[in-house]
């Protein structure tokens, strides 16, 4: 790997992990696409997966006392589900194939976060949907966070909760996740290799991020991370 590469990338790994310290996820969403237009996506995947869950580690068991089991309960099973269905299609996808799938995905949901949208309430039903696809979308992608996000958004969480319950459930499903990578051998020494400078930059990130309030208003924030995301899933449909 030239060394402008692994620049780049831990620039990009750095704003993932500041935008989740600020804002408690988007992480994936932001790292996966833009690593993805350096590196083949089955190789990022499983290495923003372990920066993830090791993120997730230092923010939910700070504030374990306060995560809603009663709302992640019913999430388990659909997204290990998910999980299951994601790991066969990916043995199966051809590399481009899943780039511009990934590409596709990551614009969608940009326009959806730039639309109108009122809130939504529902039921822990609605547990079903949500985490069966997120356990799909992001074994596939890394980026299941943000179906997480919605279905606890359902579930008008306070905002010490939502960030302590959404930490906590990213070590379970990312657990499952790194279990599944490593048994159907996506965990190479290439990933390693990769993931070893990334480290401290994304515990800089996150640390910084946890500690500073932005200036921009929370709209403002959602709309600037969308146009970006709406670049980079653009480019990776194109590349």
């Amino acid at each position: 790997m030239e060394d402008g590469t692994v620049a780049i990338a831990c620039g990009v790994v750095f704003m993932a992990y500041f935008v989740r310290g600020v804002a408690g996820f988007g992480s994936g969403l932001l790292a996966v696409p833009l690593l993805a237009l350096m590196y083949p996506v089955v190789l990022v995947v499983p290495v923003v997966v372990l920066l993830d869950y090791l993120g997730s580690a230092a923010q939910g068991l700070k504030h374990r006392a306060r995560v809603a089991w009663p709302e992640l309960i019913p999430l388990i099973i659909p997204t290990l589900i998910g999980i299951a269905c994601a790991l066969f299609l990916a043995s199966s996808l051809d590399a481009s194939v899943l780039s511009r799938a990934l590409g596709v995905f990551v614009v969608g949901f940009a326009i959806y976060q730039l639309l109108p949208v009122p809130p939504l309430v529902g039921s822990r039903i609605s547990a079903i949907p949500y985490g069966l696809l997120g356990g799909l979308v992001g074994t596939l992608f890394g980026t299941g966070g943000p179906l997480y996000v919605m279905y606890l958004n359902l579930r008008e969480l306070s905002k010490t909760t939502f960030r302590a319950s959404f930490a906590i459930y990213f070590l379970i499903d990312g657990t499952a996740r790194l279990l599944g990578y490593t048994s159907f051998g996506f965990f190479e020494l290439e990933s390693v290799l990769l993931l070893l400078p990334l480290l401290p930059v994304a515990a800089i990130g996150l640390f910084i991020g946890g500690k500073l309030n932005t200036s921009l208003s929370e709209a403002t924030f959602k709309r600037l991370i969308s146009v970006m995301l709406l670049l980079a899933g653009t480019a990776l449909i194109f590349r």
